[in-house]
């Protein structure tokens, strides 16, 4: 039993203590060749011998107690210190049971948690954001983010398995036992995480301002007084731009280029621009309010990247109209603004530069596929259809794609089907549509910009030459990589602007009587019988179609509408609701409408003639969707509205579609809209 009690040396310790007695047979081997040699040295080396294992029995027998006892205390007292060096580690450390619940824990980590020694709680209650799924499984290190009183930390995870421990104890079976500990870590990245911000803050955006109207506005002031036009809004400008850190340098006589840190930007990202409306109060005696387009990139991997972010945010804020702000990022953009009227342009250059790039895209190609938004309306028929002439003008096939007829768009199409002037495959399907693109195919897009709408998206993969034409505003979504793009928000309607093209194609350009029809219809249609956004240009255009064969009267007559629609338009309008005031809500519901999205729209027009509606909003129930039109005067910009929830247009005239929503949810989800929006102060 006592040698059971004994404790034996193993490894390095073992091995030097022997050394000594290994020595000690090799001495006594070596003195008995000594008495081989000489006796009397054999005599004097055996009295050397006897005393050196004299001294190896004393070591053997009294020191090495002395040494395992020194060993022994070294031990308990080198566990007592990794104990207080663990409990005294300035890094946060807790151990946790399989459960989750806190079975030790250091000083470090009692002083973030404000707890004493002998907390007993789950983890999970200290840190909501760390759950069970959350932890290890194997033995891989786990680490996540956490925020914990105002502080940032990476909290480290590590199983720490116990079998090893039940496999040396007495008192459990470790059979089964897969037991284990999780042993936590919080590191402190507070003043990292703030170091990064500031250096992400200091990091330069690029921008870009436009002076949308600053040919106008100077024709608009005697000739003595431009300069100082000029003057004002520059000092407007670097002055606004200086009061958060940037440089403003003019690059053209309405064009500037800006440089800010990151952090100004988001600065006057909080006080939306206003700028946009402080540079209108600059008056000389100038009729027309000076207008700023500013596009701006920020978090770019370079300064390259925000320049070429800068100059996409720029385009789309021309493409949406102008005066506005539009700030582009990697992943997402924003608009600012954008709550005046579209000034239109009085020259025509644009449309006869487009017109002649047209020429050119067309002439090269042997097939053009034309095709609009889904559910098409008046507008996108009548100017598919001039581009149908402009094709056949150029002796190139042409087809419209067009799936289902509205009952607005049924008399335009009746024009053309069954017509012996017109090929029966003039209008085709979707399916038709992709079997004939090809790379010897031109796909023009007319009255939409936004590709998920369109009539086919597919086709927009299969054609590598697309032109667009249109007068909506831009939002987010674009289409990319198109050949040639003539996006005019100012236009009345795509009807309008494929007229002006039509005459500047050539002088061979004969239009029959039903496509002449066909373009004047879209725009009597898009403007309300031109009431709505007609300018100069917009009549000018209706001239040049009476010209060449349009009637007044065959037109009216093709838009007649029936009793069951007028009558569905008259319920709406007589069960609006006036919402705070100013804004008329309906919802149309009737199942004998073939094209009930077309009535909404012309009820939310007829809402406006009522005193003191700003804005109109009309939302129907059709195919599982429910489909909102907005309309507006001049008081409220509907685009921006509709962009909330999803959809755009123009300032005046705007829509979106709900998925998932009943009427009345709809209903609701636009009234929480237009609260929020009053409340911070963007309507």
């Amino acid at each position: 039993m006592a040698n059971k009690n004994r404790v034996r040396l193993k490894g390095r310790l073992r091995s030097y203590l022997r050394v000594f007695t290994y020595l000690g047979i090799l001495l006594a081997l070596v003195n008995a060749a000594v008495f081989t040699v000489n006796f009397t040295a054999g005599l004097i080396l055996l009295a050397f011998t006897a005393l050196y294992f004299i001294a190896v029995l004393y070591m053997n027998f009294y020191s090495k107690p002395i040494i395992m006892n020194e060993l022994v205390s070294f031990a308990t007292e080198y566990g007592q210190i990794q104990k207080k060096l663990l409990r005294e580690l300035e890094l946060p450390h807790a151990v946790l049971d399989d459960s989750g619940k806190v079975v030790w824990t250091n000083i470090a980590f009692e002083k973030v948690i404000h707890q004493e020694k002998g907390f007993k709680k789950t983890i999970f209650s200290l840190f909501p954001s760390i759950t069970m799924d959350k932890f290890p499984e194997g033995a891989e290190e786990v680490s996540y983010e956490l925020e914990y009183e105002n502080s940032n930390y990476t909290i480290k995870m590590k199983r720490i398995s116990l079998k090893e421990m039940a496999i040396n104890s007495d008192i459990i079976d470790a059979d089964s036992y897969e037991g284990s500990l999780i042993a936590v870590y919080l590191f402190d990245e507070t003043a990292l995480k703030l170091a990064i911000q500031e250096v992400d803050n200091q990091s330069l955006a690029a921008g870009l301002i436009y002076l949308d109207n600053y040919e106008e506005a100077l024709d608009s002031v005697e000739e003595v007084r431009r300069s100082l036009l000029t003057a004002l809004i520059d000092r407007k400008v670097n002055k606004y731009i200086a009061s958060c850190n940037g440089i403003a340098k003019k690059i053209e006589k309405d064009k500037y280029f800006v440089v800010m840190p990151k952090k100004s930007c988001e600065i006057l990202r909080e006080q939306k621009f206003d700028i946009l409306e402080d540079v209108k109060t600059v008056n000389i005696g100038n009729e027309m309010a000076v207008t700023l387009s500013i596009g701006i990139g920020i978090n770019g991997l370079s300064y390259a990247q925000n320049y070429e972010f800068a100059r996409n945010a720029i385009d789309v804020a021309l493409g949406r109209g102008g005066d506005q702000a539009v700030v582009k990022s990697a992943d997402s953009i924003s608009y600012y603004g954008g709550k005046s009227q579209q000034i239109e342009k009085s020259t025509r250059v644009k449309a006869r530069v487009k017109a002649h790039a047209l020429r050119e895209i067309i002439s090269g190609k042997d097939n053009v596929i034309v095709m609009g938004h889904r559910i098409g309306d008046v507008d996108s028929f009548g100017s598919s259809v001039g581009i149908y002439r402009i094709a056949k003008t150029l002796d190139r096939k042409c087809h419209i794609v067009l799936n289902d007829v509205t009952t607005s768009m049924q008399p335009l199409v009746d024009l053309f089907k069954n017509n012996p002037e017109y090929e029966d495959d003039m209008i085709i399907t979707n399916q038709q549509a992709i079997d004939i693109a090809g790379n010897n195919t031109v796909l023009v897009v007319v009255d939409v910009n936004k590709p998920s709408i369109t009539e086919c998206p597919e086709l927009l993969r299969f054609c590598k030459t697309i032109v667009v034409l249109d007068h909506h505003r831009q939002g987010t979504e674009v289409i990319e990589n198109a050949t040639l793009s003539y996006v005019e928000p100012y236009a009345s309607s795509a009807c309008e602007m494929v007229s002006e093209i039509l005459q500047y194609i050539g002088e061979n350009v004969k239009i029959h009587n039903e496509e002449a029809d066909s373009l004047y219809s879209g725009m009597m249609v898009d403007t309300n019988n031109f009431m709505n956004k007609t300018g100069v240009r917009t009549f000018e255009a209706a001239a040049f179609l009476r010209r060449n064969g349009a009637d007044v009267t065959r037109v009216r007559k093709l838009f007649r509408e029936d009793a069951t629609e007028y009558k569905a338009k008259a319920d709406t309008v007589s069960q609006a609701e006036i919402y705070r005031g100013r804004f008329a809500i309906s919802i149309l519901s009737n199942d004998e409408i073939q094209s009930p999205t077309i009535v909404g729209a012309q009820a939310a027009n007829e809402l406006l003639n009522i005193k003191g509606v700003r804005a109109s909003f009309v939302c129907t129930d059709y195919q599982n969707q429910i489909y909102v039109s907005a309309r507006s005067i001049d008081e409220v910009n509907v685009q921006v509205i509709m962009e909330k929830l999803g959809g755009g247009g123009h300032m005046s005239s705007a829509g979106c579609q709900m998925d998932g929503v009943s009427t009345e949810e709809a209903i609701a989800t636009l009234k929480r809209t237009l609260d929020q929006m009053i409340d911070e102060g963007e309507l």
